[in-house]
């Protein structure tokens, strides 16, 4: 069944115009950031909070509204009040649940379990007017509610915060825990579904990191150079992710093309050569020293060999990708010639995609934004007519490329280590530049020189690259910045600018007291 509050969400940022919906996004990211909390790990959470509270927000109107019209009427409301309070609000919320909601049930059945909810909820305005508001009536049952209430007996402030507490925090843990195990129970079984799906001996096995080799030590406290599936930052656009029946899936190409294809996920990994990369992906939203970032192992299928099957016409220019999301997103047939490493992934660290993270299959773009890769591919259309993408549309950078960045991880003061007879203090981060790869990385102390980093070889050309510091150790307050440069020696832009539209730029800086 479809959860009402992140239907609503999602069909309010759905429609609502692309500027105020990157401001809530941009308000809520940098209300995470105030409060200290990761982007990567809270943001789902905090706008899953925000659909519930909208609701709540919702609800509580509806009861003053009720109660405000009840009041100017001066009279007791009858069943059919609360009946028609709960169409009045019911219809709405289930006209957007059932688009929205993602649900696998009837959509008949669907409309009347919501109806029934609202229904009840409308009902329930009609005792509680009686419990809460002294009328005068002739009735005598409304007359002994009135009486009950005002003969009710008080607790002082501190008795009510104590039960107020009591009752609060019980109702939290029981709900909470209840719903994490239902949360995990309904994960284990989708993993299990798409496990199931897939003949895990045609997985690919992932071979030992290229550079483990590499003498060069990470400093502690440095993010970790590849990144576990589990812990690899999720933004979509639904508060939940979607999930696609493998069952019922195909990819249907289709448009300016000699021969139209409909592709099982079966036909993708039999019928054409898989390939593999490390992959860093990052995401537009993320801010100067952004957790929105991360590093895995991807298989697929180079989507020029798919494209040379479906034969494109003379007049064809563009690719129009859609998603079981609703996202769209278009790409140029000239980028795709011009690169055979953009694949259509169906693997992650040798596993299939979570089903959270875009299954059964999504795409990869190198030297691009994540907004520009759509997940949970459901179709394929040839034209010549370029259509703006699902972001480009509200406002963002057509062509999202990613921007250079460099980001400080951890000062370690508390692991000052001696070398070569001084004190230093080891200081490590990242940097990353899409696919034009990493050349250089300084620190500068407290304003002074910059000074240049070692660095550790990255996974690819297209991952990220671990950087390391050793300071000679001063005490006091220091501030530390890093930068980058590019392969060719192209400067990171050192200019700060926000991450709208085309992505943020400026130096990462840290202070510390040793």
């Amino acid at each position: 069944m479809p959860f009402v509050p992140f239907a609503l969400f999602d069909w309010i940022a759905r429609v609502l115009p692309g500027p105020i919906v990157t401001f809530g996004i941009d308000l809520m990211i940098d209300g995470l950031r105030l409060v200290g909390l990761s982007v990567a790990a809270a943001a789902k959470t905090g706008e899953q909070a925000t659909a519930i509270s909208l609701l709540l927000l919702i609800g509580v109107g509806g009861g003053v509204l009720f109660f405000g019209i009840a009041k100017a009427r001066s009279a007791q409301p009858g069943i059919t009040s609360g009946l028609a309070a709960g169409t009045l609000f019911g219809l709405p919320m289930a006209a957007v649940s059932l688009p929205m909601g993602q649900s696998t049930v009837n959509p008949i059945i669907t409309f009347l379990v919501l109806m029934v909810l609202f229904l009840v909820w409308g009902i329930s305005f009609v005792p509680a007017y009686g419990r809460l508001v002294s009328i005068k009536s002739s009735k005598p049952e409304l007359a002994a509610v009135a009486e009950d209430v005002r003969s009710v007996s008080t607790i002082d402030r501190r008795q009510f915060l104590v039960r107020l507490g009591a009752a609060t925090a019980t109702i939290t843990v029981l709900s909470g825990g209840l719903g994490a195990i239902l949360a995990q129970n309904e994960r284990r079984q989708l993993d299990q579904t798409i496990l199931g799906s897939m003949d895990k001996s045609e997985m690919p096995i992932r071979a030992p990191f290229p550079n483990a080799s590499d003498p060069l030590v990470p400093a502690p406290g440095t993010r970790s150079e590849y990144t576990e599936v589990e812990d690899h930052y999720q933004v979509f656009l639904r508060t939940k992710p979607t999930f696609i029946d493998i069952a019922t899936w195909s990819l249907p190409i289709t448009g300016l093309v000699d021969n139209s294809l409909v592709l099982s996920l079966d036909d993708i990994m039999h019928n054409y050569q898989s390939r593999d990369q490390y992959v860093t992906l990052s995401c537009i939203s993320g801010r100067i020293g952004t957790t929105l970032i991360s590093t895995t192992w991807w298989t697929g299928v180079s989507l020029q060999k798919i494209l040379a099957d479906v034969q494109p016409q003379s007049a064809a220019r563009y690719l129009i990708i859609t998603s079981g999301d609703g996202f769209y997103e278009t790409v140029d047939l000239e980028l795709i010639a011009s690169d055979e490493r953009i694949m259509l992934c169906y693997a992650w660290d040798g596993k299939p995609i979570p089903f959270d993270h875009g299954f059964p299959l999504r795409i990869w773009l190198p030297d691009r934004y994540g907004m520009k890769q759509p997940k949970w591919i459901t179709g394929m259309e040839i034209t010549k007519e370029y259509q703006p993408g699902y972001w480009v549309e509200r406002g963002w950078d057509e062509v999202a490329q990613v921007k250079s960045t460099s980001v400080i991880d951890n000062i370690v003061v508390d692991y000052i280590i001696d070398k070569d007879n001084k004190k230093v203090v080891p200081i490590g981060g990242i940097a990353f530049a899409g696919a034009r790869g990493i050349s250089k990385v300084e620190v500068r102390v407290d304003g002074g020189p910059w000074e240049e980093a070692q660095l550790r070889a990255p996974l690819s050309e297209t991952t990220w690259v671990i950087w390391r510091f050793d300071w000679p150790f001063q005490e006091g307050d220091h501030t530390f910045e890093v930068r980058c440069a590019e392969a060719d020696g192209t400067p990171q832009i050192e200019e700060k600018q926000g991450n709208r539209p085309s992505g943020a730029t400026g130096i990462h800086s840290r202070k510390t007291n040793m």
